[in-house]
């Protein structure tokens, strides 16, 4: 029997191809789960995962079609797996690494059938029901949770949008959002919006987990992996000129711009490695709150607050 299971979201996207064959071949004695919203094999993505995975004994992985833009699936994901830990077919949970994303760069806000906006219940609501969902088959001695943020959860502006993150009012324009003519912008302010509600939700999680004795040695970690000069994301559902930017110049001269820039430009492989760490309680271990990269950073001040916790209630 494996020493835990490992959960990877999203795990056919750039950064999660590395750190799923990283996980397999650095640490075999955990069963690594696999969610990708399309299982099939004409998938690309995917059959770049499943070749991933046919390197390794068939035992020590497994994937999962579960789509985010459903939340149907998601609990019926996370029931499945519950009942697999429960009856030992898989062994208790060591780590829920919540890798999948969305955005929209070019057209107005999408709604799932859920009815919420899409990138938002891509990266953060479907998370949030996964997690909540499955805190009671950790392992006895805990295990880490690892929730992707951005440096675009900060409420400044930046080269891609002058919105900031919507700070939650009690109103529904954080997931209904209306449309606005700037498809870019606002595009990029829904995805910072996300980014912003999970890292406030970090710490809000952890406290509940710490309040819980079944749940004390659960840690939660907030992650900005650093700005993936090769991440497909930049190939999706933005405008032209920004997927030409990073074909023809930052993919081409990615160490240039490490150099120049700093760290936080990078590949997706080395950021793939530093998730993992974190998830396997390697790095910064029983650690909790929000990195930059492998470094315990300061988030925006207003996710640090108490008071904005309380959009977590309930």
């Amino acid at each position: 029997m494996a020493a835990g299971t490992i959960i990877l979201t999203g795990a056919n996207g750039s950064l999660a191809l590395h750190a799923a064959d990283y996980l397999l071949k650095s640490y075999p004695d955990y069963h690594a789960v696999f969610a990708v919203r399309d299982a099939a094999d004409a998938d690309p993505n995917t059959q770049r995962l499943r070749d991933i995975m046919a390197l390794y004994p068939e035992s020590q992985c497994s994937i999962h079609q579960v789509d985010h833009a459903e939340l149907s699936t998601v609990h019926e994901f996370a029931g499945s797996l519950a009942a697999s830990v429960a009856s030992g077919e898989l062994p208790p949970l060591k780590a829920i690494i919540c890798n999948a994303s969305y955005w929209n760069l070019v057209s107005d806000p999408e709604l799932t059938v859920d009815g919420y906006e899409k990138a938002i219940q891509v990266s953060h609501i479907a998370h949030v029901a996964l997690i909540m969902r499955l805190t009671g088959s950790f392992s006895d001695d805990g295990g880490r949770i690892v929730l992707f943020s951005s440096i675009s959860h900060y409420r400044r502006p930046n080269f891609m949008t002058h919105l900031l993150p919507v700070v939650p009012d009690g109103t529904d324009d954080i997931v209904h959002p209306a449309p606005g003519d700037q498809k870019q912008a606002y595009g990029m302010q829904r995805y910072a919006t996300g980014k912003f509600l999970i890292t406030t939700w970090m710490y809000a999680l952890n406290r509940h987990l710490q309040e819980n004795p079944k749940s004390k040695n659960i840690t939660v970690v907030a992650v900005n992996p650093g700005d993936l000069g090769d991440s497909r994301a930049f190939f999706t559902n933005t405008p032209y000129y920004i997927q030409l930017m990073f074909s023809s110049i930052v993919r081409q001269f990615l160490p240039v711009f490490t150099y120049l820039v700093g760290a936080n430009y990078r590949s997706s492989s080395t950021a793939g490695v530093d998730v993992v760490e974190l998830a396997v309680n390697k790095a910064h271990p029983n650690e909790h709150g929000y990195f930059t990269m492998l470094e315990k950073d300061i988030s925006d001040p207003i996710t640090m607050d108490r008071e904005s916790w309380r959009m977590f209630k309930g």
